[in-house]
């Protein structure tokens, strides 16, 4: 089976143009690859670089050299070089992404949310939502919650739409950023199961878990993120 993501030799460094152009190294010489139905961990202490590695995956923060090379609908595709219509093509249909933060339009329902990335990629809207309905039941959201706007949920609440909105569609690569920082013994668990669903179904993912023993449960394998700490200046 090919290998869906290839990380080749990326390196960032942020520019602080507010303080005179100072520039901050993150991460350098960034190699490792995803295999299908593994779940691999970014490991390392806060600021080693690990959220920033997710989100160049996702094509959020720009890389300053290097590869990305993403299996997208059957081709390889350099996301690191990628334009943006591109970009939001393997958005769509290749790489999903469950953030630490739920970011959603006001006024637009929680079912709305979650369903919404089933409805781009051309799926039946009450299909979408009914979908979502199932996921929110399994992440045990209140049903009286579903059709309000979730900007005034609980952060666990949030969360929990986050995830379903992460896990609805059948993305073949899933970057989780903290997904069950937020959330209860119970539905730690719940999140723990439909991982290792992503991956009987082939699904790679590539996390970052704070949490240990959630860690211990999903992981495959752990990738020591402080190997690519880059060299600062004195």
């Amino acid at each position: 089976m090919p290998t869906p993501l290839v990380v080749s030799d990326i390196a960032k460094t942020f520019t602080m143009h507010l303080r005179g152009g100072v520039e901050i190294p993150v991460v350098e010489h960034v190699d490792f690859s995803l295999k299908a139905g593994q779940c691999a961990v970014l490991g390392g202490p806060s600021g080693a670089g690990k959220s920033s590695i997710l989100k160049m995956l996702y094509g959020n923060y720009g890389v300053d050299r290097g590869q990305i090379l993403v299996r997208h609908n059957g081709d390889y595709v350099d996301l690191a070089t990628a334009d943006p219509r591109m970009v939001i093509a393997i958005r769509r249909d290749t790489i999903g992404y469950v953030s630490q933060f739920l970011r959603v339009v006001p006024r637009v329902s929680a079912l709305d949310v979650a369903s919404e990335p089933l409805v781009q990629r051309g799926a039946d809207p009450g299909e979408a939502r009914a979908r979502a309905a199932h996921l929110f039941s399994r992440l045990n959201l209140p049903e009286t919650l579903w059709n309000l706007p979730p900007a005034t949920f609980s952060g666990g609440e949030q969360q929990r739409v986050n995830i379903a909105r992460g896990f609805i569609t059948d993305h073949p690569v899933l970057l989780l950023d903290e997904p069950t920082a937020s959330l209860d013994a119970r539905n730690r668990q719940v999140v723990i199961d439909m991982i290792a669903e992503k991956k009987e179904a082939g699904v790679a993912l590539l996390g970052i878990f704070h949490d240990q023993d959630v860690r211990d449960e999903v992981a495959d394998a752990v990738i020591d993120v402080t190997r690519f700490a880059a060299k600062r200046a004195a």
